[in-house]
């Protein structure tokens, strides 16, 4: 289990370009299109709490969960920051333990992308399958086979910041997975701190993911490309997946 032990402390100065803001209002307004039971939001794979505070400030009660004790840490933070009452517990999404169910789940910023094995991630649905309401519903995106083709690729990312210089480097291994790694540049005095991060992403195919949804119990109510309401392209680098909890899953 990968910790993102350096990467929690830069994470949200290197995703300053995503506006949780407008994210939270975009899966708000699916969430509330299939009619979710209740206002209790499970946060998965929440990060640093960026998008888990913006829930809350739209009048959810959000639990957040993460794997990563350092990304926690930035969320708790935050939390007390904002002045928000959110809950935040560390699991793994393969091991997701609530004590009741929820009403709503979402997994935001190709997550899910992140758990590499078919098998793991045949669990972690299955566990947000169980811990969600009947008829609840679970809103998730993923980065497409096409990104990990064509646009990750063996390319290299440079992200300038005041706060650290970061090179972003991929590796295409085939099949959907993507070795990446992150060296981190921070500027102490004369000098630059070197630190590094090292992962694997995998995209899956619709089918396939349309057959693990399946196993879980998850009917899918609507599949949509790039942030929209439209329906995905060839071209289209993240799936939105709206889903819901059938009666006997």
């Amino acid at each position: 289990m990968n910790s993102y032990a350096k990467f929690a402390s830069f994470y949200d100065a290197l995703t300053g370009n995503v506006s949780y803001k407008k994210r939270a209002a975009y899966f708000d307004k699916l969430l509330r299109a299939h009619n979710p039971p209740g206002n209790i939001l499970l946060d998965l794979a929440c990060g640093t709490g960026s998008l888990s505070v913006e829930f809350a400030r739209l009048g959810y009660d959000v639990i957040g969960v993460d794997s990563s004790e350092d990304m926690l840490n930035e969320a708790i933070e935050k939390k007390y920051e904002q002045g928000f009452d959110i809950q935040f517990l560390r699991q793994s999404m393969q091991d997701l333990d609530m004590f009741g169910t929820v009403d709503c789940a979402v997994c935001a910023l190709d997550s899910l992308n992140h758990i590499t094995d078919p098998d793991e991630l045949q669990k972690a649905l299955s566990r947000v399958s169980l811990f969600l309401h009947p008829q609840g519903t679970f809103v998730f995106d993923v980065n497409t086979l096409y990104k990990h083709e064509q646009v990750l690729r063996n390319n290299t990312f440079v992200y300038d910041l005041e706060e650290v210089y970061c090179v972003w480097q991929n590796q295409y291994l085939g099949e959907g997975l993507t070795a990446i790694t992150l060296d981190f540049f921070e500027p102490d005095g004369e000098v630059y701190l070197r630190w590094g991060e090292e992962f694997k992403e995998r995209a899956y195919s619709q089918i396939q993911m349309e057959q693990m949804l399946t196993r879980a119990g998850l009917r899918i109510e609507a599949v949509y490309g790039d942030d929209t309401l439209e329906p995905p392209g060839p071209q289209t680098q993240r799936l939105i997946y709206v889903t819901q909890k059938q009666q006997n899953g």
